[in-house]
């Protein structure tokens, strides 16, 4: 199998819990016994989805068609993940719990927001990192002084931290995750488009926690890879948020969402795009089709298929974006005040010796 075949595959085996169009195909291909398995498990772990793939094909009783210490491998990995994943949960609670005692309400994003609002059928399926949740601006340094106090720590001193999306990584040994406390979500060419006082109005809140609107979370699974993650740029595919989008285009209407954006309507459906041809061009993840999606689309199944275009494309890309990254920090240098009271208190502190910065 190439490893396009490969990602079709277990893209599309993601879904066959839902889609009975996906689940015919799988299973034939799966009776034809022809499956190079060492490429879908290099696939499904790359993508962190293999507890979602081993839980799907559990639910639709296809584990007989895997080799036996493949499906003993892929249960071990699900429930070590499942138990993490009860630890995430309750780790949590315990911070949404300390945080409204201190009269502020934060807003679970990403993984564990999905897994606090129920999106999975199994809570094994979806393979978390950090917690990550969002405060307003005017709560922001208060939550960071609170965890502080409370047993969180990072190597990185408060003043350090300001110019960017989220404070450095917070760890505490009462903890299984890192935590990240967001005050802005995406890059800021994008943020007067998808910031708190605009997803702010459309919160769930489930028995006492707040996450986003499923439209939200649905963008924000598409901008943490297209965006933020330069994707748009790579053109490449992330099944673990490609497989959110799945789930969540069951409860809106995917491409309607994307529509109401302006700047970010076609990086976001550029990312639809390529999950819908890729997850077996399913309805639920219909997309708008336009001159920018269709290149988008013929550039994407080119580097799919052309590995050694990839990695040449992946190299160029990695270039341009230091260049970028480089410029537009000297920009800020000079334009951005609160940016460079940060870079110069960095680089006196790194000169000084003081490898806390």
């Amino acid at each position: 199998m190439t490893y396009k075949e490969t990602l079709f595959f277990v893209a599309q085996c993601l879904t066959i819990s839902l889609e009975e169009k996906n689940r015919i195909f799988i299973e034939e291909r799966l009776k034809a016994d022809d499956i190079d398995w060492e490429a879908v498990v290099k696939v499904s772990t790359g993508h962190y989805v293999m507890p979602a793939l081993y839980c799907n094909l559990k639910r639709v009783g296809f584990l007989n068609y895997l080799p036996e210490d493949l499906e003993a491998f892929m249960e071990h990995i699900t429930e070590l993940n499942r138990d993490r994943n009860h630890q995430i949960i309750q780790q949590a609670r315990e911070l949404n719990e300390l945080l409204i005692a201190n009269d502020i309400t934060p807003i679970f994003l990403k993984g564990t927001g999905n897994l606090l609002e129920g999106l999975y059928e199994d809570i094994a399926e979806r393979m978390v990192g950090d917690i990550d949740f969002i405060v307003s601006k005017g709560d922001y340094l208060k939550v960071i002084r609170i965890l502080l106090a409370n047993n969180y720590q990072t190597k990185i001193k408060e003043k350090y931290i300001y110019p960017f999306r989220h404070y450095p990584r917070l760890t505490t040994d009462r903890g299984l995750a890192a935590i990240e406390i967001h005050n802005e979500l995406i890059k800021e060419k994008y943020a007067a488009e998808f910031h708190y006082d605009i997803f702010c109005k459309g919160v769930q809140e489930l028995n006492n926690i707040n996450v986003l609107g499923f439209e939200d979370q649905l963008a924000l699974s598409i901008i943490a890879k297209q965006i933020n993650d330069d994707g748009l740029y790579y053109m490449s595919m992330a099944l673990r948020n490609g497989y959110d989008v799945f789930l969540l285009s069951k409860k809106v209407n995917a491409k309607h969402t994307v529509s109401k954006f302006k700047s970010l309507r076609n990086p976001l459906n550029c990312f639809l795009a390529s999950c819908y041809i890729t997850f077996g061009n399913l309805d639920s993840l219909a997309y708008k089709s336009t001159k920018e999606t269709n290149q988008y689309l013929a550039i994407f199944n080119d580097l799919l298929t052309d590995t050694e275009k990839s990695k040449a494309k992946k190299k160029k890309i990695d270039r341009q974006l230091f260049i970028k990254n480089k410029f537009n920090n000297l920009y800020k240098i000079f334009f951005d005040k609160k940016y460079r009271d940060w870079k110069l208190n960095k680089e006196y502190h790194l000169l000084t010796g003081n490898k806390k910065s």
